[in-house]
């Protein structure tokens, strides 16, 4: 089954599936184990600043290994794309699903853009996701402005997109407190829309509204921050006083946090 097939098939059933970003093999492992011990599919996902530490060909290539070693059902996405550039070399390298983010530029513009790189990826039957409305990044301000019911349905209507990342009181990185997302923007978003819907930002949003954003229409959750702070954490536990120096001794131990955090996500997300 591709992305596109699944995301629709979850938006049908009320359901979700969990897109993880990793950033080296040990995070991937972590993941993979995860979904394995839960039975869950997953979504992998790669940014740019990942693929230019890793290198694009060995990124996605260790990803699709690992999949299939591990048995899982899986796709590997690009995670806010940044040009169409990039989104080509991505689906030429065997991507399932693409991100074009363009969604800074005015309305316009980020229709344009996104229409263009849908009528790339359609030659692929890869997977589109697009960005409306303003969801704050690293270091920028936490400020709410939702997406519109009405640019939503625009948006998805003008440029044939699979998904859209809304923005419903989410953010990127850490919260400076609580998040409260609103659930009621979320429906009337979901009424407007055929597409599949994304949450991003799902870090340090408490459990019971990422069920209820589930419930309401949200198809696709991200996760980035949490994943990379847990293993850095447990490797920053590890290593003060240490006289360890064979990595294959330390890393498991911060894979396997990586693990039980995959884990306790996804049995929120399935249940």
């Amino acid at each position: 089954m591709t992305m596109k097939e699944k995301l629709a098939a979850c938006t049908k059933e009320g359901k979700a599936l969990l897109a993880v970003n990793f950033y080296n093999f040990e995070t991937l492992k972590g993941l993979l184990l995860a979904a394995k011990q839960t039975g869950s599919s997953l979504i992998l996902q790669l940014s740019e600043s990942s693929l230019q530490y890793l290198g694009l060909k060995p990124a996605i290539s260790m990803a699709k290994v690992m999949l299939d070693e591990f048995g899982v059902e899986g796709w590997v996405h690009l995670d806010h794309g940044s040009s169409i550039e990039i989104i080509k070399q991505c689906l030429d390298a065997g991507f399932d699903s693409v991100m074009i983010d363009a969604s800074e530029k005015p309305f316009d513009e980020n229709v344009r853009i996104t229409k263009e790189v849908v009528k790339t990826a359609r030659q692929y039957n890869a997977n589109v996701e697009a960005e409306l409305g303003y969801i704050a990044k690293l270091n920028q301000s936490h400020t709410f402005e939702p997406t519109s019911a009405d640019d939503a349905k625009r948006f998805a209507e003008a440029t044939g997109i699979d998904a859209l990342a809304i923005a419903i009181g989410n953010a990127h990185g850490f919260y400076k407190e609580t998040p409260a997302l609103h659930i009621d923007r979320l429906k009337e978003i979901r009424a407007a829309v055929n597409c599949a819907l994304v949450l991003h930002g799902s870090s340090g949003i408490p459990d019971e509204q990422l069920k209820e954003a589930i419930h309401c229409g949200i198809g696709k959750i991200n996760l980035a921050t949490e994943t990379k702070n847990t293993f850095i954490k447990k490797l920053q536990s590890l290593l003060p006083g240490s006289d360890e120096i064979d990595l294959r001794k330390i890393f498991p131990k911060a894979i396997d946090e990586v693990k039980e955090l995959i884990v306790k996500k996804l049995h929120v997300i399935n249940s």
